[in-house]
């Protein structure tokens, strides 16, 4: 059997891919360009894949093809339609990075509402210690306690944020198609209007593209810190980037982008040295730990398929 993973480089190159071996000839491609992809699967069974976009053009002439295993939660990059039409099983993995995401998004929130990078300059620098002051209390920050934090999506990773959230000592309203008991569910224009601190923990698809929409950033509090870690189109970027330029919010975290990496002519570019953003390159996901993870539970969904299972299967 022949496995190919199409773009191991995204996977960190300390994630060691020898398990997958156990069910196959395995060949790893550190990246995967579109126009690559289709000639890489052409003899394939199963293909491993973070990021590559598989479609009826990049999978059309993949004649041996018979799962696709994604290495993450999210599974837009997938058209599962297609998959369906042609008998591909696909796979993802799920709750294996929960507490890395809801980690970043604590630590983006209190770096931001702390202003920490800068006061960390400020000692780094030298002018403290040329200060002859004993303390520095600017920029003015506030205490999380009392905040009230939005949280877009209430699944696996909305629901560990607001753990932590309500630890802080913050009041958590949620934006949930249905309410749940527990937490307070609201719409997303309240959503946006009543929240000191909005994450968005939403799957990409056609009801959350966009959700976050040039009037619906226009709802947010002055004081509002906003963190995306889940898709960057589920955001009007530029109306983001433009609040942030214009003082209209007070600060932006995001660790996903509607490209990756995104390029100079990107909304956050121009952005991306101000001292109330906070930008990282996709790896919320990614510790040693939920990597590894990740790759025994996809070693699994092959176990489980070849067997006749359907162990995470999407496209049921």
């Amino acid at each position: 059997m022949k496995i190919v993973v199409l773009d191991a480089g995204t996977l960190g190159e300390d994630l060691n891919l020898s398990p997958l071996s156990a069910f196959g000839e395995v060949t790893a491609y550190r990246t995967s360009a579109p126009e690559e992809i289709a000639a890489r699967l052409s003899d394939c069974e199963i293909a491993v894949v973070n990021k590559a976009k598989l479609n009826e053009k990049t999978m059309g002439e993949a004649k041996s093809l018979r799962l696709i295993c994604e290495f993450a939660t999210g599974f837009d990059n997938i058209d599962v339609a297609y998959c369906r039409k042609r008998g591909i099983a696909v796979c993802n993995v799920v709750g294996y990075s929960t507490n890395n995401v809801a980690q970043l998004t604590a630590a983006m929130a209190l770096s931001l509402v702390t202003h920490l990078p800068e006061f960390c300059r400020h000692v780094s620098s030298g002018a403290y210690s040329a200060g002859g002051v004993a303390n520095c209390l600017s920029p003015a920050y506030h205490e999380i306690a009392g905040m009230t934090w939005g949280v877009a999506g209430y699944g696996n990773i909305g629901k560990a944020v607001a753990r932590v959230a309500e630890a802080l000592g913050c009041h958590v309203i949620a934006y949930k198609r249905t309410p749940v008991s527990g937490v307070e569910t609201v719409d997303a224009d309240t959503l946006c209007r009543r929240a000191d601190i909005l994450s968005v923990h939403l799957p990409l698809n056609d009801g959350t593209r966009g959700l976050f929409s040039a009037e619906r950033i226009a709802l947010l509090k002055p004081n509002c810190i906003f963190i995306n870690v889940a898709r960057g189109a589920v955001t009007d970027e530029k109306a983001l980037a433009e609040a942030i330029k214009a003082g209209k919010i007070a600060g932006l975290g995001a660790d996903v982008y509607s490209a990756e990496p995104f390029p100079a002519d990107h909304p956050f570019y121009a952005i991306r040295e101000l001292p109330n953003v906070c930008l990282t390159p996709h790896m919320a996901w990614g510790s040693r730990e939920a990597r590894e993870r990740c790759l025994t539970e996809i070693c699994e969904n092959i176990r489980v398929f070849l067997d006749g299972g359907t162990r995470f299967r999407v496209d049921l």
